[in-house]
This record gives structure tokens, sequence and C-alpha cells, in this order.
């Protein structure tokens, strides 16, 4: 059962690079289901503050809730289509992944899957109640409601347009301790259940913004945008921490090679991503559970995004007509590697192949399955950088850049830089801080968190 990314504001089942038809024809065996579930102000919102919103308590996780609805009817109905409903694989990459990993911690939803797979996402992309009262707020002053009853009595249409103008500022699955627990590290903590877990990232998972970006603002290069746009992130992000984290996150940096937007590439692809999914499998693992981690490192064409998010995708679903992050550059056998693991998980647990034994993850052995030219086992992945910045996961960063502060010394450098340099108009400086005030940037076939 698949629930697709994107940022639990866009995407859709219908995007050519879910399409599940050549994996299906190609292990008979398979039944895949593929969910939609409500997005942007009609699946995420919190409506508590709101005068009269005493009865919405859960609006801030309606979408997760269409999921669990889904799961259910596929135990009601699902032996109709010749299934099974007692070998139920849940699956989803970036929103998908964190929907999947964020199910098992919900109520009442024990038995109505087996085992989860979560490709690039985790608890960690998901909103305090804090982060939630911006959205809020907007609809409010967009609508001029001031109350739940004004909120229901606007037409159709007009919601359909107010998603549409705020979409850029959506949500995310809200810890409202409703439907989601406060602390998320902890229900896992606590125990989620039993059933077995495939969980894993890809090497350059931020990346996947410079392409981004570039789309947003015709005319000039992504990476320009993301080089002067990452930095802003940081500084924010770095901004909540005390002297001592300040000083791990600094010598974590001074750790990677290259220009300074790869350093804090390579934190992102860590705290957002990488770190929050081994969190997650080790806390899951401890209470006997079957774990499987892998490290996605296979690149496309495009050297500059390289194993960028959502780049398995197309190896998954057996789509390398899709070459949105692959380009012209596919593996084969990588492709038919990765199809039988996950296959194979779906049916009985393990994704060990004939060809690969793959061992399950503890937080003793760390065992992690490297994707990529050659596949291949690795123990403890990135030690010393976990050891560094994996206390930092309490902080939830999320990547949410529509509440960024602009005033850090980057928003300072940009506009002098566009001040003195005659090559970099000031329109440009313009369009780097709008772009700063986005989630997303553009809404294209196979768009992710």
């Amino acid at each position: 059962v698949f629930f697709h990314g994107g940022s639990y504001g866009w995407g859709a089942v219908s995007d050519p690079i879910y399409d599940g038809t050549n994996l299906v024809e190609k292990y008979d065996d398979i039944i895949l289901v593929s969910v939609e579930y409500r997005l942007g102000i009609f699946g995420f919102i919190d409506f508590s503050d709101v005068p009269g919103g005493e009865e919405y308590k859960e609006s801030g996780n309606l979408g997760l809730l269409d999921q669990v609805c889904a799961l259910r009817w596929i135990q009601n109905n699902i032996e109709s289509f010749g299934g099974d409903p007692a070998n139920v694989t849940i699956f989803g990459e970036s929103a998908g992944a964190g929907s999947v990993s964020l199910i098992p911690i919900m109520e009442g939803t024990k038995g109505l899957f087996n085992r989860v797979i979560a490709e690039s996402g985790s608890v960690a992309l998901t909103y305090g109640k804090d982060e939630c009262e911006n959205l809020t707020n907007l609809l409010l002053e967009k609508s001029g409601c001031k109350n739940m009853d004004e909120l229901n009595s606007l037409r159709e249409e007009e919601l359909v347009e107010l998603n549409r103008e705020l979409n850029d500022y959506n949500n995310f699955p809200e810890r409202d301790g409703v439907v989601l627990p406060e602390v998320l590290y902890e229900a896992y903590e606590s125990g989620a259940g039993s059933f077995e877990m495939l969980i894993g990232t890809n090497a350059d998972e931020a990346r996947y913004w410079i392409n981004e970006m570039g789309y947003y603002a015709p005319g000039i290069d992504g990476e320009f945008i993301y080089r002067h746009a990452l930095p802003v992130m940081f500084e924010n992000n770095i901004k909540r921490l005390d002297a001592v984290e300040k000083a791990e996150v600094d010598l974590f940096i001074s750790m990677q090679n290259g220009a300074k937007v790869w350093k804090l590439t390579e934190f992102y692809n860590e705290i957002l991503f990488r770190l929050p999914a081994m969190k997650q499998a080790a806390l899951h693992a401890s209470h006997g559970n079957n774990v499987y981690s892998y490290y996605w490192t296979f690149p496309g064409e495009n050297k500059t995004i390289g194993a960028c998010h959502a780049i398995e995708l197309a190896y998954v679903f057996n789509n390398p007509q899709v070459t949105i992050y692959t380009g012209g550059k596919y593996n084969e056998k990588l492709a038919d590697a990765i199809q039988d693991m996950w296959v194979d998980f779906a049916r009985n647990g393990n994704p060990s192949t004939d060809e690969y034994i793959w061992e399950p993850y503890t937080a003793e052995n760390r065992v992690t399955m490297i994707l990529g030219d050659e596949i291949r086992q690795e123990t403890d992945l990135k030690e010393e950088q976990r050891a560094l910045i994996e206390p930092l996961l309490g902080y939830y960063f999320n990547g949410c850049y529509s509440q960024l502060s602009l005033n850090v010394p980057q928003i300072y450098r940009i506009i002098a830089q566009a001040a003195a340099v005659v090559l970099i108009p000031v329109s440009a400086a313009v369009i780097i801080l709008k772009t700063l005030k986005k989630k997303r940037s553009r809404k294209t076939a196979g768009d992710e968190i």
C-alpha cells in the first residue's frame, strides 16, 4: 500500500513516477494499492485555537486519518481483489515515508499492516503546535473569517483558491497530543508494536531542491539560489542551539569537503533525513523487531544533484522511462536488486535475496545496506558524524522554509552582493528572498517533501 510524497501539500498517485504497472507485471503475486489523502488546508491545519475550533481537535492531521481509513477499507475489501489482509506492507517516500512512520504510533492502527518501508522520511517530518499557527493565521487573514462558523460558510471555490494561495506555507503533520504524540521518538522508544521495518535515505537528499529553486525563478540558475538560500536556513536553525551544540555543529561542518554550501548540504542530509531514520530504526529494533537500513548512493546523470531525494522511485516502481531525477543514467542491475529486495520484504519481512544477504539493523551493529555501484553492507556508516549531531534530533529540524527569519547575516550578505556587483541585478536578490519564504518552489511530476 503506497502513500505518495509531496510535502503534505502536493502530489497524487497519478504522477507517472508512482505508476505501479511495470512492477506488478514483473511480480504477479503483488497487489498494489495507492492511496490519495487530503493535502494542504484540507488535510493539515490546526483550528484548535480558532473560536469554535474545539470541535476540530483532529484537524491538524486529517490527511493521516484518511490514510488510516484507507487501511481499514483494505482490511475489509482486499480479499475481493485476491489480496491477503493478513499480509499488508505500507510504504511511502518523503511525506509518504513520514506517514508510514507515524501511522504505527496512532491509536487504532494495530493490525492494519504487518510491515513498513520508509524511503527518505521519518517522524522528523512533523510540526509542533507553534509551527502550525502560521498557516491558521494566514487562512484567517486571507479569508477575512474570525471563527469556525465563518470558515465553514466559505464556498468550495473559495476554499480551493485559498488552498492554492497558501500551499507554499502548508503544514506537516502536527505533534498535537491528540492524533499524534507530542514526543515521537519516545513513542517508538516505548514500543510502536510488532512489525518489520525497512528504512533508509539517499546520499544527496537536500540537493533535490537545487532544481526546484531553479523552476521557481526562471532565468536564474537554481544552484545560485540554493547557494544563497541554504545558509539562511542554517543560520536560523543554529540560533536555537546552545554553545556546546554549536561547537559540535562547527566540528561537523569542518569535517566535510568542498565549498561551504556542500558542507551545509551534508548537514541537512544527515539532520533532516538519515539520522532521524536511523534513530527511529534503532528504537524500533530495541523491542525485538526486525529492522533493515539502507543508504542509496547511485547518482543520476546530473552530477550537481547526485543521488538526490526521490531518485530511487524510478527503480522501486520499475519505471526507467521516468527520468526526472535519473536523467539518462539508469542501472538495470541495481533496479532488479532493489525490486527483489522490496518485494521479498513485502512477502516475508526479509529483504535478503538469492544474491544479497541483508542483516537486520540494531543500535549495536548498525548494519546498513549500501545501494550503489556496488551493493554491500557497512557497519555504523558515518559513525563520527552521527555521534556529533544525533543529540540535535530533539529539535525536530524539518526543513521548514516558510517561517524563517530574514534577520540573519546571510541576508545582509545577499543584499550587499546585489548592491556591489553589477552582474547580479537587484531583482535576483528579491527573487532569492521570496524563495526563502516558500517551503516549496514548484509543483511537478515527482514533487516531494
